[in-house]
């Protein structure tokens, strides 16, 4: 019986959906974090008296015909990049993006990586790195006598050093954008890289054209809404039991039909 199959695919896909709802309801509190959505396509179809087809020698057709489907597939899992709440956290090396774009970090192989989550911290050398010890690009140095840091909406870190009234400026901060943002390559901890689908980074400072801002002494929060969520995961799981009680009953339909005689 095909309904056993289709309610199979059924299940695999709320399966996999209720995996992507808790991934995202595990990084509640990730900063930075992009909520996910499971994307699903019919599958083929067997066509039993196909629409259109010549149902007499008069040249009439088909209206409708007679399709049967196969059930489900996943297309894809897609990645929203919308904002996230902004958290205050008076750290003058915690950065927010409000709008548009990402930070650039230096993989350990030379690599760059892209990321929203601005918790940085100074390393033993004085640069701006991540809670990994990346460096965020361009690779800023703060002196070693910084009275503060400060960092402005357009990206330009300014240090205040002893003896000096006008404060010094040591580096300029770029985002870039992509086209398709949902074409990045998630990694883990908080980065993503480029591909084919995403397109080609563009790069400028903050505030400029459609770029957004920086905000200093703020964290992107996770832009996962947990109601939401739970609402999708009660969906999922309903949907899972209707799928497994078609495999029941598809059962006892066949168990009826081994019993006749």
């Amino acid at each position: 019986m095909r309904s056993l199959n289709t309610a199979a695919t059924g299940m695999l896909a709320q399966q996999l959906n209720v995996e992507v709802i808790s991934h995202n309801i595990a990084n509640l509190s990730t900063t930075g974090f992009k909520r996910s959505r499971a994307e699903f396509q019919d599958l083929l179809y067997q066509n039993e008296r196909r629409v259109g087809s010549t149902s007499s020698d008069a040249g009439t057709t088909v209206p409708t015909g007679t399709q049967v489907g196969l059930g489900v597939k996943t297309a894809a899992v897609y990645r929203m990049h919308d904002q996230g709440n902004l958290l205050p956290t008076n750290n003058p090396l915690d950065l927010a993006i409000q709008g548009l774009g990402f930070f650039q970090i230096e993989l350990p192989n030379g690599e760059t990586a892209y990321t929203r989550a601005g918790a940085f911290q100074l390393n033993q050398e004085g640069r701006i790195v991540t809670a990994d010890g990346l460096t965020l690009l361009p690779g800023l140095t703060v002196p070693e006598q910084a009275l503060s840091v400060t960092v402005n909406s357009s990206g330009q870190v300014l240090v205040r050093t002893p003896g000096n009234v006008d404060p010094q400026n040591v580096g300029q901060i770029q985002l870039v954008t992509f086209i398709n943002e949902a074409g990045l390559q998630a990694i883990g901890n908080n980065l993503f890289l480029q591909t084919p689908a995403s397109g080609q980074p563009q790069e400028g400072a903050p505030g400029a054209d459609a770029f957004g801002t920086v905000l200093q002494g703020f964290l992107e929060t996770s832009n996962v809404n947990v109601v939401s969520e739970i609402t999708s995961l009660i969906t999922a799981q309903r949907a899972y039991e209707m799928n497994s009680r078609v495999i029941e009953t598809s059962d006892q339909m066949m168990q009826t039909v081994s019993q006749l005689r």
